[in-house]
């Protein structure tokens, strides 16, 4: 063989001898990896040695820092398994946190001995040395105060061991108000005590860097105070009626105009949060013609008052009447749910063209009558809307006192309860059970346009208006105590809610005594249906069907009553 071929495989001896001592000290790296830095770290991380015992740190014969400070210093992820105060502290053998297993979290593997970052400004070391062999804990805690974005704030040292170390923040930074200081750059997370627990990750808030922090402008407009209404309806107690409504909800008596221009944009009489609302109601049944205001904070008080005048005419069956006069009342407001209120009624009530002449009930009011009542009441309500509630409970109790031309006390007593039984996961298509109670008692000088009646849409279903009850020549007089009382249930039919169904039963008397004749109680078990349109509002187009089973031969009934809304 000549020489080239001799140099050529001593070359390649060589070259497989040096991959064969790389490959060898590569393994052998690894193994002493896995074999010794793997056991050192674990040793640091997870051993359950005492926490006043200090290991080695992976160098013989140098003391460092506690086991488990280390093990819970800043961005640890073990931090908060042993019940370690966020800021990186040593706990001393008075440690008042029970020790909780530790879980096996996947490290990266370290290149090299882990150090505290620079901006955390660790205390030096030997403040962290194992106590002394004379060292004995104080007995009392001290405190020092740290002072944080133009405040101060006092944070116990126990034991007298070293402060918590304290952010190394930028010149001229300063932590945003309500950030602890927690030894992390830019506050980390808040301290909590007992610890997050173990699944908490303390980092930088970055909806907190100042890098990426601007001002807003928010601009706000005031909302619509103000509202024109008009509409038409029907219902078979009062027949077809129409409505014109002028409401202002942010009015202001005292705001004049001092010029056109300040009527035609709308700046007189606006600005104090009151209430003015001007009502005309024509119908071929029914008439009312109002003018109210409301101050909910009287003179900035939880007083609120409320003034109204009105007109109001009604043909019933028996008799037509007309009634003139006002309101004056005052409430507060105990609690968000509990009212009271005071108020005074006087009216003029005109009672003519009677249908049956010779009842002695009727004949002794034809004519002027004048009323006057002062009155109190109490309401406790926790419904979760005031109209077609769902949920919730309202209660109320009324006393009234008549003097003047008529001399009798009154009593009312509400009570209604709705359970919510099921809905939708977004909050729609509700089910709902509701119970109402009602009771009223007056006294015997009480005249019959003042007694209490029942029958019609409002109180007693499949009875004709105003037509249960005491009866005298053809005429209903009415009563001076009725008890109503009613159960519905009410369900969805369409996903959208706008057709719902109930299931009801209303049961109720009215008696000239509060003695109760029960062959003469009603009661009229039915079913119906709702009819939500958006367009015509929020009242909803009601249909019922009810079914007397239990009545007095007096009684006239009515099995489909209605109620029918339109409003724009």
């Amino acid at each position: 063989m000549d020489r080239s071929g001799q140099l050529l495989k001593i070359t390649i001896a060589l070259g497989f001898a040096a991959m064969v001592s790389a490959g060898w000290k590569t393994a052998a790296a690894q193994s002493n990896w896995s074999g010794t830095a793997n056991q050192v770290a674990q040793t640091q991380w997870n051993n359950q040695a005492p926490a006043n015992q200090a290991y080695s740190n992976g160098t013989q014969g140098q003391q460092g820092y506690y086991r488990q400070a280390q093990a819970t210093s800043p961005g640890n992820p073990n931090q908060y398994r042993s019940g370690m105060p966020a800021s990186g502290a040593p706990i001393p053998p008075s440690n008042p946190y029970p020790q909780q297993p530790v879980q096996q979290v996947q490290y990266a593997q370290p290149t090299q001995a882990v150090q505290q970052p620079a901006q955390y400004n660790p205390q030096p070391a030997q403040h962290y040395a194992q106590p002394q062999a004379g060292y004995a804990p104080q007995s009392e805690v001290q405190y020092q105060n740290y002072p944080q974005a133009g405040r101060g704030y006092d944070r116990p040292i126990l034991n007298n061991f070293a402060a918590p170390p304290v952010p190394n923040y930028p010149p001229g930074y300063m932590p945003p108000p309500g950030m602890d200081n927690t030894g992390r750059p830019m506050g980390g997370a808040p301290i909590f005590d007992p610890p997050l627990g173990p699944d908490a990750i303390i980092a930088p808030n970055p909806y907190m860097d100042p890098a990426r922090m601007a001002d807003l402008t928010i601009r706000g407009e005031e909302a619509q105070t103000g509202r024109f209404q008009f509409g038409v309806g029907v219902n078979s107690d009062a027949g077809v009626n129409g409505s014109v409504v002028i409401d202002e909800r942010n009015f202001d008596w005292t705001r004049f105009p001092t010029s056109p221009d300040d009527i035609w944009n709308g700046r007189a009489w606006r600005g104090a949060g009151q209430g003015f609302r001007i009502e005309a109601m024509p119908g071929s049944q029914v008439q009312r013609y109002m003018v109210s205001f409301s101050d909910p904070y009287l003179f900035n008080t939880r007083v609120s008052l409320n003034l109204s005048a009105y007109l109001f005419n009604r043909i019933y069956r028996d008799w037509d009447e007309q009634r003139v006069g006002g309101r004056v009342g005052l409430g507060y407001r105990l609690t968000p749910d509990l009212s009271t209120s005071v108020s005074l009624r006087m009216e003029d009530v005109d009672v003519y063209d009677p249908r049956v002449p010779g009842v002695p009930q009727l004949d002794s009011v034809l004519g002027s009558n004048d009323v006057y009542t002062g009155s109190w009441s109490i309401v406790h309500d926790t419904r979760d809307v005031a109209f077609a509630p769902t949920e919730g409970h309202m209660f109320q109790i009324n006393l009234e006192q008549a003097f003047g031309q008529y001399n009798y006390s009154r009593a009312e007593v509400d009570f209604r309860q709705y359970f919510l039984l099921g809905e939708r996961p977004d909050g729609s298509g509700r089910h709902t059970l509701g119970f109402s109670a009602k009771a009223g008692f007056s006294g015997s000088d009480t005249p019959i346009f003042e007694n209490f009646f029942a029958g019609g849409f409002s109180t007693l279903r499949g009875f004709r208006f105003r037509r249960t009850g005491p009866i005298v020549n053809d005429v209903y007089t009415g009563g001076p105590f009725r008890v109503l009382g009613s159960v519905e249930y009410m369900f969805p039919i369409t996903a959208d809610d706008m057709i719902k169904g109930v299931i009801f039963t209303d049961v109720g008397t009215v008696e000239e005594s509060t003695k109760i004749v029960w062959d003469d109680f009603d009661v009229s078990p039915g079913f119906g249906l709702r009819i939500s349109v958006p367009a015509l509002g929020q009242a909803p187009i009601a249909l019922d069907f009810a079914f007397p089973v239990n009545h007095a031969d007096t009684d006239e009934t009515q099995v489909f009553s209605f109620f029918v809304g339109a409003a724009r």
